[in-house]
């Protein structure tokens, strides 16, 4: 029978915010003990604390809820813990000292006491030589006790002693130059060598970093690294990223020189750097480095092959690639993920993997892929079994047919300068369209955070919440964006504010013949809501969006820059063009939301915490009064019990709920 008709936008949907926002688990990183090859994962749990479990027999090594696997080292934190024989290392976020235990023991602390909690650990790596040998990073904040002078935070490699628990560990000696970050310290397969990564200010990592490797002294109470070598990478040019020892001669690697980022191998014997690939691939083979810990390949132990992943029109495509072979190939190997990452080879050997995943129509998990077969330029065949589901699926709740599938955009600013786009169109398996003759639906505008980041095509409800009622849902990868190349990155170049408000602008007039574009609106969170706010205010076309929420957007550019920690320092001059001494026009009159927000005419919703200290709620405030003063709309959800991001279910509900009335009384009603 065909299905029920009713205007776009007001369509029934089982799909309710009470269902898609009850308290879940996420996986934060999947972790594999190099010795006794057991996996195991960190998980984000409903209250806030992350538990490292035991993948195989879903056990916490843990039980007790004080212990907090999670770090803040530049502040958005990553590799908080590491394995290796059978022995947990991690960081304690109640109290910020490293901790290790055996599974179902009680932890030991390895650091001391540190009262006024200034010392953040991070990037743990055992020495296969001296397992009680930890190097780590360790991020001192007793320069900066107050948060108000983030450039005087000192970040080195320190080695951890796990047989002095009380003693301070001690810096790593023999590090060349001054650098002031670190990262992906590892050591080679018998400990006589370490690589790590470290780069500069005003470079983030992905704009331009180095990879050193030196040989380790070991004595009583330290590590010497000597003969240390440089052996890629270039200060403000090239990025240099996740090394990997696939033995104790051979590091693995990712550089972007090519224009993308592309897997390459160094020798300690020959001393020598080079792509693994021929021909490079149009790729990016990893995203950008905001987190730590992250692995986008792995290698197999006493083998040349290894399981790489690339981003291809948003989505990952996975890559088996045997580096050592004469004109090594990258065979793709089919998959349904559109979302790969946490890559581990746990079979010495043979091409067994894990990764975390995720998928375009349903729910993510930890995965187990094996492959066999192929041979030359033919590839292997994979096998993969689900070893843990992350949450709940929620597909089985609502009828078949009901979830929207992302179509990937690619539209054409100029003929060299492209657009990517991810379009969810309304999908409802109870209705055949609107009962209203020619409409096209509204649209809602999604701009992703960071803003060096990017939108991937995997599930997520709330989008799923919109198209099931009859929206259009578009994820604007605009210029600036990862995973499309380091010269689509640099389109946002002093243009924060300008390009990605343009961009979503020409998207949804590209869309033309699929949406209503006199019904569109705009949202977005932290950096994300700042392009939405930019885009109702003082962007050139600001009279286009029908209605905008703002999730904690960033609406004081020099209120920011005063604010930011260490890791993003200098991040908002290349946005910008400048620091705010040099340019203050740029960061108050010309750009920041607050200056102008009385030329906002959309209806304007601003959700936010109480306790956000990175966009004060005053900042919500000020510019609700603005936008009224002007004779215009605009509200407020203020959460008391909340920072920059809203993180209980109760609160996402009002948030969403709130958020679809909105466009539903200044969007859809007056057409309906």
């Amino acid at each position: 029978m065909p299905g029920k008709t009713a205007p776009y936008g007001t369509w029934e949907s089982p799909i309710t915010a009470k269902i898609i926002m009850g308290d879940s688990v996420t996986f934060t990183d999947v972790l594999l003990d190099p010795v006794s090859l057991v996996n195991y994962r960190i998980e984000a749990r409903p209250s806030g604390r992350c538990a490292l479990v035991n993948t195989t027999n879903n056990k916490d090594v843990v039980s007790d809820d004080k212990w907090d696997v999670q770090t803040q080292v530049h502040d958005y934190g990553g590799a908080a813990a590491i394995v290796y024989d059978k022995t947990a290392y991690f960081s304690n976020n109640t109290d910020n000292r490293v901790y290790s235990v055996k599974e179902g023991g009680t932890p030991q602390a390895i650091t001391p006491e540190d009262t006024k909690k200034y010392h953040r650990f991070a990037n743990f790596a055992v020495s296969p030589q001296d397992q009680s040998r930890i190097v780590a990073i360790l991020e001192d904040h007793a320069n900066d006790p107050n948060g108000d002078d983030p450039q005087n935070v000192i970040n080195t490699l320190y080695v951890i002693n796990t047989t002095r628990p009380t003693r301070q560990p001690t810096q790593v000696k023999g590090l060349p130059g001054l650098p002031d970050f670190y990262s992906c310290p590892c050591f080679n397969t018998d400990g006589t060598k370490l690589a790590w990564l470290q780069w500069y200010f005003p470079d983030m990592p992905w704009e331009g970093s180095e990879l050193w490797v030196a040989d380790v002294e070991y004595s009583a109470d330290s590590l010497t690294v000597v003969n240390p070598k440089l052996v890629s990478g270039e200060k403000l040019n090239i990025s240099v990223a996740y090394p990997v020892w696939a033995d104790a001669v051979t590091l693995i690697f990712t550089n972007d020189s090519s224009g993308f980022i592309n897997p390459w191998k160094y020798s300690t014997i020959t001393g020598k750097a080079q792509a693994i690939l021929s021909t490079p691939i149009d790729e990016d083979f990893a995203p950008p480095a905001w987190p730590l810990g992250y692995s986008p390949y792995a290698v197999v132990r006493d083998t040349t092959l290894g399981l790489f992943t690339a981003f291809r029109a948003g989505a990952n495509v996975l890559y088996y690639i045997d580096y050592g072979a004469e004109q090594p190939q990258a065979l793709e190997i089919e998959s349904p993920f559109a979302s790969v990452a946490a890559v581990r080879a746990n079979k010495p050997g043979q091409p067994q993997f894990i990764f975390q995943s995720e998928q375009s129509a349903e729910v993510g998990g930890i995965i187990q892929c094996i492959l066999s077969g192929g041979s030359g330029s033919v590839a292997p065949t994979p096998t993969y079994t689900v070893l843990k589901t992350e949450g709940e699926s929620l597909t089985d709740k609502f009828p078949p047919g009901i979830v929207s599938l992302p179509i990937a955009e690619t539209f054409h600013i100029s003929p060299e300068i492209p657009l990517y786009a991810l379009l969810y169109k309304p999908v409802n398996p109870d209705y055949s369209g609107s009962s209203i003759p020619g409409e096209k639906p509204p649209c809602i505008i999604n701009v992703h955070g960071g803003p060096t980041s990017l939108c991937v095509p995997t599930l997520d409800w709330v989008k799923q919440y919109y198209t099931s009622r009859g929206w259009a849902w578009l994820d604007v990868n605009y210029g600036g964006s990862s995973g499309y190349g380091r010269e689509y990155i640099a389109l946002l170049a002093t243009q924060w504010g300008i390009k990605d408000v343009s961009d979503c602008f020409f998207a949804a007039q590209s869309l033309a013949n699929d949406i209503d574009t006199a019904r569109v609106t705009i949202r977005g969170a932290s950096s994300g809501g700042y392009t939405s706010l930019a885009a109702i205010s003082f962007g050139p076309n600001n009279t286009f969006y029908k209605a905008s929420t703002s999730y904690s957007g960033v609406a004081d550019l020099a209120l920011l820059a005063k604010l930011t920690h260490k890791f993003e320092l200098k991040y908002m001059n290349k946005l910008l063009g400048g620091s705010y001494e040099e340019i203050p026009k740029v960061y108050d009159e010309d750009r920041s939301p607050i200056f102008n927000a009385k030329f906002i005419t959309a209806p304007l919703l601003l959700i936010s915490g109480a306790l956000d200290e990175v966009v004060p709620p005053e900042q919500s405030a000020k510019i609700k009064k603005a936008v009224t003063d002007a004779g215009h709309i605009a509200d407020s959800i203020v959460f008391p019990d909340e920072g920059h991001h809203i993180n209980s279910a109760k609160n996402k509900i009002t948030a969403l709920e709130g958020e679809r009335t909105w466009y539903e009384k200044y969007v859809i009603k007056p057409k309906a």
